[in-house]
């Protein structure tokens, strides 16, 4: 299977993706907008959602996971990301995608290039694709360390 190379950032003409990378492009939309009402239209409204990445660690039901976009979204941070290099495995009621991450983090004077791996898994729930399950790592371990800190407030 050959990766995707041309990045997901939300601003595609929705009318020239297939139906997993329009679910695709409308989380980077609500993401890099901060709109959450959209990031929330994107996510299952379930207990059964999942989220686990390098600041918030394993965050389960729609709740908690909204709870760690509302402080990204209000936060003093400015955070973009787009995704690319992926594959989208597909079912008939579930697909995943399978990919990198890359973006900035900027908080007063210090800018982060991030690189993240990223994996997402939507379900087919009455016709539309929801989020149900992601997972986020930073493989370099200074990268880590700097991004942590930044958000934490910390040189």
């Amino acid at each position: 299977m050959v990766s995707e190379q041309k990045a997901i950032t939300g601003n595609e003409n929705k009318f020239e993706l297939s139906s997993a990378q329009k679910a695709l492009s409308e989380f980077y939309k609500a993401f890099n907008s901060k709109d959450i009402e959209k990031m929330s239209n994107n996510w299952a409204q379930s207990d059964e959602t999942a989220m686990d990445n390098p600041l918030g660690g394993i965050k389960r039901g729609w709740q908690e996971i909204k709870s760690v976009y509302e402080k990204i979204f209000n936060g003093p941070a400015k955070v973009y990301v787009e995704f690319y290099d992926y594959t989208i495995h597909e079912g008939t009621d579930i697909f995943y995608a399978v990919g990198r991450e890359r973006g900035k983090f900027i908080i007063s004077d210090t800018t982060i290039n991030l690189a993240i791996r990223t994996s997402r898994i939507f379900k087919l729930m009455n016709g539309e694709w929801k989020q149900v399950h992601h997972h986020g790592s930073i493989e370099d371990p200074g990268l880590l360390d700097r991004y942590q800190k930044a958000v934490r407030g910390e040189s």
